[in-house]
């Protein structure tokens, strides 16, 4: 495993290819966005910046990382060489699978294809290819280069060695990794949404404000963010696709608070539009 691409050039996709350029790996970053990959490389270049300050990594890292990444729009370009794809398009199942067919045609022969999602079946994505026993999923954490865990998911069809391979690639990235059996939202995301969407119910209930429920949870569960918190984070339209998909495939547990579906239709979706749980200022 020598070359990564990662299809892709949102939050998830630009964190993965930070991740992969800094251990290392030939990495092409991909989008059908010019614009979004200029944002990308950006944020990639001044992350890196800010961690050689910081001392996380050294100035030889850094100025091999910025060697080893590449940004094109060009897609079957981007991966003509990638012994792993990791695809980070939006949460979105027909997409996906797009994206998959796509890749399983323009791709050589032994390139592995992982779908970085936090709730959806690798098992369905794969078996819309010819190589569904080198599909996997790699679920990464925001921020990429922040955040310790990968779960790596397997689905129905996917190969001892291919997860053996990914694990490999989790591994030289400095992560720890969980490997998972297929199942609805996986082991984090099935947690983490009932967490989350419990607190904005009892947010809607008037239980407590959201500073304080989130300062419960931070400080008598130890968590290290509170979950309304974390949902700006995440972004609330992505949250609520996430939540209907469990509700979905898991049944009523996970039917989405009434305040989460309210917040999103008025636009409110967390960090990214500026205003959520919480307000920020950009």
């Amino acid at each position: 495993m020598k070359r990564i691409s990662v299809i892709g050039a949102g939050t998830m996709g630009r964190g993965i290819a930070y991740a992969a350029a800094v251990a290392g790996f030939p990495t092409i970053l991909n989008d059908i966005s010019d614009e979004n990959l200029t944002k990308a490389k950006d944020y990639i270049e001044n992350t890196l910046e800010t961690s050689v300050k910081k001392g996380f990594i050294s100035k030889t890292t850094c100025d091999d990382a910025l060697q080893n990444i590449s940004y094109l729009s060009d897609f079957s370009k981007s991966v003509k060489e990638a012994d792993l794809v990791i695809e980070a398009v939006f949460e979105l199942m027909e997409l996906k699978i797009e994206t998959f067919k796509k890749l399983d045609e323009v791709c050589p022969a032994h390139t592995i294809l992982a779908t970085n999602t936090s709730t959806m079946s690798p098992t369905e994505i794969a078996a819309q290819t010819s190589r569904p026993d080198q599909c996997v999923a790699m679920h990464f954490f925001n921020p990429v280069h922040k955040m310790k865990l990968i779960e790596v998911v397997k689905g129905l069809d996917t190969s001892d060695d291919t997860v053996e391979k990914v694990l490999e690639v989790g591994r030289k990235m400095g992560k720890e990794c969980v490997e998972v059996n297929e199942f609805p939202g996986f082991v984090t995301s099935r947690m983490n949404c009932l967490i989350g969407n419990e607190a904005m119910n009892m947010l809607m209930e008037g239980v407590a404000s959201a500073e304080d429920i989130d300062k419960a949870i931070k400080l008598g569960l130890n968590h290290p963010m509170g979950p309304l918190e974390l949902a700006d984070l995440v972004g609330l339209d992505s949250r609520l696709k996430n939540m209907n998909y469990l509700y979905e495939t898991l049944g009523e547990k996970y039917r989405p608070s009434p305040l989460l579906t309210k917040y999103v239709k008025a636009g409110r979706l967390g960090r990214k539009s500026g205003r959520g749980f919480y307000t920020y200022t950009k």
